[in-house]
């Protein structure tokens, strides 16, 4: 018999992903056709993750406050709609950059108070979180092939009216989420007797090592098409490069409640980074088409086994009600992390080219030490 608590939100994960499957690749589509140069493309791609630095902590922490985790869902859903919508109505740089700030404050804490959602309902039901967090994974491939066909089929600058349709969709599935159990606001006290996570050295090493290990594919989310393209790669093979990454972390999403079972939350975040310095360190040396493929599919671990990790870690860590506010931070501490990665990697590309990777596994190798400390710290009081 289907779970209708899985079912629901795997389509809500799907709807969110077909999102950004068409965001991801398409937004700079739609702001070069209002008129935007390079510049300020730049800028207004560069305001949602600052926005989400700051959101994103306070609104989950309110949502665990007042008890309202599916509630708030359905609210910040149904707003981002409103607020992309008012995007497609601006014009001119200053109004698009206004709408774009406005519209990131209110969709920012989707996906961590979803995920907080996900963990719990999932962990009440005995059922793994990565088999219905693929489905986000499965959606996106869909959503970056239908995208350029959509592409062919629509003006420019009406794609901004298919994320609104996306979005809307998905504030739709937002409204058939089940209820969980029932909870209560935390006491008025509660924030005075409850210590920050910030006071853990175990949640410190897994966010920090966590955030390392994802910020070291800076340089190939920036770079790798156009260095493969350099190598003689064309376009749909590059495309295909790009899905087989997703298809293998889809692979191990579907596995990975027995493999986390077996290794534990920690151990998947250290399996991760170890992938993800093989990963870098092949990719350094400017391997042959041929040996791409193989290195794509460590995307399983660089990318999936360590965020299926960290969800687990974060699951197991965060007292009651502290779900979203555990999550919220990670996303924050994630996204200062990956921004300096990612300002970082321009200059490692300019000056040294491919060897620009050795940083990347020096980043991976550095997110594992940090998750091996915390497994240390986690494990103490047990041996004491």
């Amino acid at each position: 018999m289907v779970d209708r608590f899985a079912l629901r939100l795997s389509l809500f994960y799907g709807a969110l992903f077909v999102y950004a499957g068409i965001s991801m690749p398409f937004m700079p589509v739609w702001l070069a056709a209002k008129g935007l140069d390079s510049r300020e493309i730049g800028i207004v791609l560069a305001a949602p993750p600052i926005v989400r630095l700051m959101v994103a902590p306070v609104s989950t922490r309110i949502a665990d406050r007042y008890g309202v985790l599916r509630r708030a869902i359905v609210g910040a859903s149904v707003a981002s709609v409103a607020g992309f919508a008012l995007i497609g109505l601006s014009a001119g740089f200053p109004t698009i950059l206004l709408t774009f700030v406005l519209a990131a404050m209110v969709a920012a804490p989707v996906l961590p108070l979803t995920d907080a959602y996900a963990l719990r309902g999932l962990a009440a039901r005995l059922q793994a979180y990565g088999s219905v967090r693929l489905w986000g994974s499965v959606a996106f491939i869909a959503a970056n092939l239908a995208g350029g066909v959509l592409l062919d089929l629509i003006p420019p600058h009406d794609i901004i009216w298919a994320l609104v349709a996306t979005l809307a969709l998905a504030a739709a599935v937002a409204l058939g989420l089940e209820r969980l159990a029932p909870e209560r606001p935390e006491a008025v006290d509660a924030p005075a007797t409850a210590p920050s996570l910030w006071r853990s050295p175990a949640f410190v090493g897994i966010v920090l090592g966590a955030s390392l290990i994802q910020a070291s594919h800076a340089v190939m989310y920036g770079f790798a098409t156009l260095q493969w393209n350099a190598k003689g790669i064309e376009g749909p093979a590059i495309g295909a490069l790009w899905a087989l990454g997703v298809l293998a972390e889809i692979a191990l999403f579907a596995v990975s409640g027995r493999m986390t079972a077996a290794v534990g939350a920690i151990g998947m975040i250290v399996l991760g980074g170890l992938g993800g310095v093989v990963r870098w360190t092949a990719m350094a040396f400017d391997p042959p088409a041929a040996a791409i493929v193989p290195l794509q599919c460590l995307h399983a671990l660089s990318f999936g086994a360590t965020h299926i990790g960290t969800m687990h870690f974060l699951a197991q860590v965060a007292p009651a009600r502290r779900g979203a506010t555990a999550l919220g931070d990670f996303s924050a501490a994630q996204a200062v992390v990956f921004a300096g990665a990612m300002g970082l990697s321009g200059v490692l590309v300019a000056a040294f080219g491919s060897l620009a990777y050795v940083g990347m596994a020096a980043a991976a190798a550095a997110g594992v030490i940090c998750a091996l400390a915390a497994l240390g710290v986690a494990r103490r009081p047990a041996t004491e």
